[in-house]
């Protein structure tokens, strides 16, 4: 998580919270040291953010200190509420994460509104300790332009190690398929996310490549049933 990122979400989590948050709290939030939470709250007190406390007690944010009203209709906020509740879907843990944290920002400015449901029923979540490799860290790859090195399981069972340019993930109803340049094949390839075993991001990039990737791919008008990876 990139530093500045990391400063807003203490700022969310302190906004949310009922009374003080340890920093043991936040690093566990964060999945980063207790440490690297004081130098970064130490760094938003310095640009006068009003967060108050210390080490070992908690902090808390004043009160006051809020994000500017959301100007959208009902019609907009309950179509905010749906295609974000409908995100459950995706199967990806990290999306759902930070649909939650707008929806909670949404409670704050507008009445819950718990008649609108979803089902959540969707593809399967990426969670590692299953063996699915995490969406977050795909997206991630499509963002920089770094090479992955897969471990792929097609639908036979037969495993394939692939370096693969990750260029666009498509989310399914009941799957996410990763769209990629294989080198392995010279060609591009879709990939379900829940046959990857393994993926590692490599110290190698195709900057500057994926727009151009994606605009051949989508030029190439790969019909639906050309999704099987071989």
């Amino acid at each position: 998580m990139r530093r500045s990122t990391r400063l807003f979400e203490i700022i969310q989590i302190l906004r949310a919270a009922h009374g003080p948050v340890t920093a043991q709290a936040l690093a566990a939030r964060l999945e980063v040291s207790a440490r690297t939470v004081y130098r970064d709250i130490a760094a938003l007190q310095a640009m006068r953010t009003p967060i108050e406390g210390e080490a070992g007690l908690g902090y808390v944010m004043r009160r006051g200190y809020d994000l500017p009203p959301l100007n959208f209709d009902a019609e907009e906020v309950e179509a905010l509420r749906v295609g974000l509740a409908m995100l459950s879907r995706t199967g990806d843990s990290a999306l759902q994460q930070a649909a939650t944290r707008i929806c909670h920002k949404i409670d704050a400015l507008h009445a819950p509104a718990d008649w609108l449901q979803i089902s959540t029923w969707g593809a399967p979540l990426d969670d590692p300790a299953r063996g699915c490799v995490s969406k977050s860290l795909l997206r991630g790859a499509i963002r920089d332009e770094r090479k992955l090195r897969l471990t792929y399981r097609d639908d036979c069972g037969v495993e394939t190690q692939r370096v693969v340019r990750p260029l666009a993930l498509i989310y399914f109803v009941d799957s996410t398929l990763l769209a990629a340049w294989c080198e392995l094949r010279a060609g591009f390839r879709h990939f379900r996310t829940d046959r990857i075993w393994t993926c590692d991001p490599l110290e190698a990039f195709f900057a500057g490549q994926g727009a151009a990737l994606r605009q051949i791919l989508r030029d190439s008008d790969q019909p639906d049933a050309a999704l099987v990876t071989t």
